[in-house]
């Protein structure tokens, strides 16, 4: 997945430093050579589930609507691990949904430094 977000060493300080997630690579993207972008994954390998962020400083916000993403989700392994996520971002002043029991499995929602939506749910929930 590839965001556009306004400021790259804000998203990087979030991602990075509150969220935890490895920075893979930064530098200019093959899209846009003239956008800055950065790349971070969530396992061992540069290749494994990554997330990207193109930097434009003046684009305009955008629009919630069809075409756009609501949201993208993040896993833990339990609702004790997720509980931990929910206290640590609450007290470092990030705005934290409760937690909503699905079937099957619970989410918390943060909002990202530009407004995206993050879910960070529990294993348990499946497509049907």
């Amino acid at each position: 997945m590839t965001a556009i977000c306004r400021d790259l060493e804000r998203t990087k300080a979030f991602y990075r430093d509150v969220l935890g997630l490895r920075l893979v690579r930064e530098g200019s993207s093959a899209d846009d050579p003239d956008a800055r972008h950065l790349w971070f994954g969530f396992g061992e390998r540069d290749s494994d589930a990554l997330v990207s962020f193109l930097e434009y400083p003046d684009m305009k916000p955008g629009e919630v609507g069809v075409g756009t993403t609501h949201h993208f989700a993040l896993v833990v392994d339990s609702a004790a691990e997720q509980d931990v996520w929910r206290v640590y971002l609450l007290a470092r002043g990030i705005d934290c949904s409760p937690v909503f029991e699905r079937d099957g499995f619970r989410s918390i929602y943060v909002r990202d430094p530009d407004g995206h939506i993050i879910e960070i749910a529990t294993r348990g929930w499946s497509v049907s």
